[in-house]
């Protein structure tokens, strides 16, 4: 199975809201980073490629298979995680994978049982299979969320948000499982968490308005911008003034002081300090140059 190409795809919505506008992206084999703010149109996107839209205009296909024309052959290569993923809290879970199974067309009861029990042991819930999905913390959740996305061994996988809420502990236990997924298939991942793109992903896209703004291999887009980036603390009654007078990629607040990273070519002003640029850097400088 090839990747997933992605071809002039738009969809308005009443009220002439503009969901995606023309997008064209090569998404290839392993972890792709879908990067940008809330209502960019990722989630819209990712509903057209799980099969449960059509673009007003375009095309997709799954290798050769064409997703809008084709969903029964799609589905049957597809895991999907939502970003509002609905359990019923009084099933187990592997009452609850067993059930997703079936609805798969995995019927041979035996071969079933042993692809629940795999995927159990992978995703770390052997222990708690018979407990209810009510009684889970958000990253049991998510983890059982990602095992019923795997079941089929599918050739891609999409996941839409996935480690938003999540403790720090629980959002590496589902890095590392993420990670070890996208090996041989293809793992789709939209978020607006910079870092979960930065720690896992080998190309990404950045949307906006639904636009794609950038495409590229993370690592590469963040050397385009090394030796560009300063830093100086800001008080924050001059926050302002100093977004007149500087090119301002973002402020934050740290150790309760105002922090301002700039982009120059070189030092911008008395008191800058070099910062290394981040991939943060990156997706705040593209979508600051999209802005009217």
């Amino acid at each position: 199975m090839n990747g997933l190409s992605v071809r002039d795809v738009s969809v308005t919505y009443p009220g002439d809201v503009q969901a995606l506008k023309g997008v064209n992206l090569e998404v290839p084999t392993g972890m792709f980073g879908f990067l940008g703010p809330n209502g960019a149109g990722k989630s819209t996107l990712m509903r057209i490629l799980a099969t449960l839209q059509e673009p007003d205009r375009g095309s997709v296909h799954l290798g050769q298979i064409d997703v809008v024309r084709d969903k029964r052959s799609v589905r049957r290569q597809l895991g999907y995680l939502p970003q509002e993923f609905g359990l019923d809290p009084r099933w187990s879970a592997m009452a609850f994978l067993d059930h997703v199974a079936v609805l798969k067309g995995i019927l041979d009861g035996p071969a079933r049982s042993r692809a629940i029990e795999e995927l159990l042991h992978r995703v770390n819930l052997w222990d708690v299979r018979k407990r209810r999905m009510g009684t889970f913390s958000g990253g049991m959740k998510q983890r059982i969320g990602i095992a019923q996305a795997m079941l089929g061994s599918p050739s891609l996988i999409i996941v839409d948000e996935p480690t938003a809420g999540l403790d720090p502990a629980e959002r590496r236990r589902f890095h590392d499982l993420l990670s070890e997924l996208s090996e041989n298939i293809v793992v789709l991942l939209s978020t607006h968490i910079v870092d979960d793109v930065r720690d896992l992903c080998r190309a990404m896209a950045i949307i906006d308005r639904g636009v794609i703004l950038l495409t590229g291999d993370p690592r590469a887009e963040v050397a385009r911008l090394e030796g560009r980036v300063w830093q100086m603390a800001v008080p924050r009654s001059e926050v302002d003034g100093f977004h007149d007078r500087f090119n301002v990629i973002s402020t934050r607040l740290y150790a309760g002081s105002t922090v301002a990273h700039v982009l120059a070519d070189e030092q911008p002003g008395e008191g800058f300090m070099p910062s290394p640029a981040s991939l943060e850097d990156v997706y705040f400088t593209v979508l600051k140059q999209q802005a009217p």
